[in-house]
């Protein structure tokens, strides 16, 4: 083989590499990150959205890393619409949490079956820690207008695998308890861990059921 054609073989072969390289490198950037949740109902995981919600994923990796979620509870378990969590510790006392971020309803995502959102105020930019997850489509929480009323709640993932344990939680008997007057687990459905998952599968940290 000539010289000047091993040469050029050689320039091909590290070209295609690097192309190669970069590639996978991007796919690996643009892959949804995942996160598992550990409750004391049982295991599932959510897949977010951080191209159509970016500072709503943000925010919500930020508790994640910081372990804000572990021990505290779904403290609002309603049938046929949403199971919602993230503020409250088993003894009903509520967290610090960092500013509120901007509401990111507007990014085309609905509140169907199996998505994460963000719970809030009346006020649309009011988002802290607190999120839920959408038991049925719930048409109503989507945005509709630039007004308080219509803004809508953001949608920034959904459970992709686990809906079976979503389903088991919200046919948990509720009461009052702690500040609540009603929808409040008994017994309590404690979240234990939440962990974002490298390789976006639960197979390492153990399979949701």
């Amino acid at each position: 083989m000539p010289h000047r054609f091993r040469r050029r073989v050689v320039l091909f072969v590290s070209l295609g590499l690097v192309l190669l390289g970069a590639m996978l490198a991007t796919a690996a950037a643009q892959a949804a990150p995942r996160v598992l949740f550990k409750t004391s109902g049982g295991r599932f995981v959510v897949e977010l959205y951080p191209q159509q919600a970016p500072k709503t994923v943000e925010n919500f990796l930020r508790y994640v890393r910081e372990d804000f979620y572990d021990g505290t509870i779904f403290h609002r378990v309603i049938s046929g619409f949403v199971i919602q969590g993230g503020g409250y510790t088993a003894d009903f006392e509520r967290k610090p949490t960092h500013s509120p971020i901007k509401n990111e309803a507007d990014n085309g995502l609905r509140n169907a079956r199996g998505t994460l959102s963000m719970a809030r105020t009346n006020d649309p930019d009011s988002a802290t820690s607190q999120f839920f997850i959408n038991l049925v489509d719930n048409a109503a929480l989507d945005r509709r207008s630039a007004s308080a009323a219509g803004a809508g709640y953001a949608v920034f993932g959904k459970v992709v695998e686990g809906i079976n344990v979503i389903d088991a939680i919200a046919q948990t008997e509720t009461g009052s308890a702690g500040p609540f007057p009603r929808d409040v687990p008994r017994p309590a459905i404690v979240i234990r861990d939440v962990q974002l998952l490298e390789n976006g599968s639960a197979a390492e940290a153990g399979q949701a059921r």
